[in-house]
């Protein structure tokens, strides 16, 4: 009989839901996917803006994920890969940070809440007490050892309930192969603060000056290393398969549409990111570079992303959405949230044009926090609905285009831009403000899927 082609099982944890694909190994296909809503946010009543989420409800998500998968191909299954929200960190106990008395999957013990990327807990007074990292990334709230440092200071007691720590990933990983420890790959530890990926080590000399619990991070391996095997079958994926270490959502999805080095990828879903790949002999400056509004991610076979990401995108057009709705609410009148949204593009396409200004940065950008949105050149006759809608999405994309100019994407050689993201997809006022603001080829349709990507990268490392 033929035998069943290999599968390779990419699993994304993002921020709002799981997604788990099976890729063919041998054609680079999708042969199956599911996503499911993780509804996973804890409600935040301590007044210390914190964003946390449920473990176990992330956890339930993927175990739903997978049930929903064809149970013929998961048994084919030899590479499990992960991927997820990056910067976020939550703490465990070493061997027993999960259940498995389930037989087909684990439920999370012994572990504290998510803290997650979105995490506003470190004010920036509390930022700038911190010591100057040895990196040149530069350390945000919501960044592993900056929510760390915080309990230090804040609640140390907490700590010392723990031995490990990692991202929501690198958990799942150290569940699923029985480990002891948190293995890292560059590209999480990256987003963590404190780590320097020239030399690919934390900054141990300088974290323990500062009193940090050294004891808490990861060890790390090179993206696509393999950091062990399932230690018990899991949804009919059978016991010993190879699982590798956790990767960086933003470098899988990048990944899964970016074909050629003369492309640059702009992902436009809740927040946005324009993005390209540096050449290989590029190293990044030593220090952070604070007011600049490009970082260097990690990405593959040592090599780096320049990356423009802003905090502002599909999210500031939900922002204007909801306050529309919370306006006619007020006024008496019951909107229907869904078509709203429709009904807004509408508008803005009969508005080819505007000259209404609105910078839509509403949540600030990570190099400048204080730099809040507004709304300028208005006039009498650019207040209707489809000036503003109009003028809000193009403010959308020419913050991230201000953030990394067209110049210098031409200048490293980018001839097409690959456009992808919920946020895009859905709207066709924000693709015609891409094409007016990016005089290069675009593309869509290639939509960047962290899931596939980190499937991809394990097939391509086989």
């Amino acid at each position: 009989p033929a035998v069943m082609s290999n599968f390779i099982l990419g699993i994304d944890l993002g921020t709002t839901s799981v997604k788990a694909v099976l890729l063919a190994a041998g054609c680079r296909t999708v042969a199956a996917g599911h996503s499911e809503p993780t509804a996973a946010d804890l409600s935040d009543d301590s007044g210390i803006k914190a964003k946390e989420q449920d473990p176990g409800a992330i956890i339930n998500a993927v175990n739903r994920c997978l049930a929903q998968l064809p149970g013929d191909k998961l048994q084919h299954v030899s590479r499990v890969g992960l991927t997820g929200q990056m910067h976020g960190v939550l703490f465990w106990k070493a061997n027993s940070g999960c259940d498995w008395s389930n037989v087909n999957y684990f439920t999370p013990r012994d572990t504290s809440q998510l803290v997650t990327w979105q995490d506003r807990r470190c004010s920036s007074d509390f930022l700038s007490s911190l010591p100057k990292p040895e990196s040149h990334f530069g350390v945000s709230t919501g960044f592993g050892c900056a929510t760390i440092f915080w309990y230090m200071k804040h609640r140390p007691q907490f700590l010392d309930d723990f031995s490990v720590a990692g991202t929501i990933q690198d958990y799942v990983v150290s569940m699923l192969c029985g480990l002891d420890s948190c293995v890292m790959t560059p590209q999480n530890a990256a987003s963590w603060g404190f780590f320097n990926t020239a030399s690919s080590q934390w900054n141990e000399n300088i974290l323990k000056a500062a009193g940090f619990p050294v004891r808490l991070l990861p060890r790390c391996v090179p993206p696509g290393a393999l950091v062990g095997q399932t230690h018990s079958d899991w949804h009919g994926i059978p016991a010993g398969t190879p699982v590798g270490a956790a990767l960086g959502d933003f470098q899988c999805s990048v990944y899964s549409c970016m074909s050629s080095p003369a492309d640059a990828v702009l992902n436009i879903s809740t927040s946005a990111q324009l993005t390209f790949a540096m050449p290989a002999d590029f190293t990044p400056p030593n220090s952070p570079q604070l007011e600049s509004s490009i970082s260097y991610f990690p990405y593959f076979d040592s090599s780096y992303l320049a990356v423009a990401a802003s905090l502002n995108g599909g999210n500031a057009l939900a922002t204007f959405v909801e306050t529309l709705t919370a306006w006619t609410k007020e006024l008496g009148v019951e909107p229907r949230d869904s078509c709203l949204y429709e009904k807004l593009i509408g508008s803005a396409l009969n508005q080819e044009s505007s000259d209404l200004m609105v910078s839509p940065t509403i949540l600030g950008e990570r190099h400048a926090p204080l730099c809040l949105g507004q709304v300028t050149n208005i006039s009498a006759s650019n207040l209707s609905l489809g000036h503003v809608f109009r003028a809000l999405c193009r403010g959308v994309v020419s913050n991230v285009a201000s953030m990394m100019p067209v110049e210098h994407l031409q200048r490293a050689g980018v001839r097409r831009l690959v456009g992808s993201g919920s946020a895009l997809a859905r709207n066709e006022v924000l693709r015609q403000e891409v094409e007016r603001a990016f005089p290069l080829q675009v593309v869509y349709g290639q939509n960047a899927d962290s899931a596939v990507g980190v499937a991809m990268a394990l097939c391509d490392r086989l």
